[in-house]
């Protein structure tokens, strides 16, 4: 059976793709990111981040709860770029249906945004936190 964990994250990463605002502003959805990320003309890019499995298993409900997070980057002038980028995530994920071929997938939602800047001095930071909650399928 597929990690659950796995699954989510690919889903995520398949609904951000997908989505038009999000991919206006970003010039990739990266699990390591490239040197050549910064080069690119959007300055802005996703990082898919961590993740933390929570099992809650009951004696007829097997499931759990997935903390993901992704983080979304930018050299642009200021935080407001990178505030766009996050709020276009937020708004492609919290609350979609999702579909996921091994395990029932009950819901995904957003739990908070960070911005800050990194220590370089040029790039802002925010981290993207989601609560995703399955059961196992039968």
């Amino acid at each position: 059976m597929a990690s659950p964990e796995l699954e989510i994250q690919g889903e995520v990463v398949r609904l951000l793709k997908a989505d038009s605002a999000v991919m206006a502003l970003v010039n990739g959805i990266y699990d390591i990111t490239p040197d050549a990320a910064w080069a690119q003309p959007k300055q802005g890019f996703i990082n898919i981040g961590e993740a933390q499995t929570l099992r809650r298993d009951a004696t007829c409900l097997e499931g759990g709860d997935i903390y993901l997070t992704m983080h979304a980057w930018s050299r642009a002038v200021g935080f407001p770029e990178v505030r766009r980028i996050a709020n276009a995530m937020v708004e492609a994920l919290h609350l979609t249906p999702m579909v996921l071929s091994t395990n029932r997938f009950i819901s995904i939602m957003h739990r908070q945004t960070r911005v800050f800047r990194d220590p370089d001095g040029l790039t802002s930071h925010a981290v993207v936190e989601l609560l995703a909650r399955y059961d196992r399928a039968e």
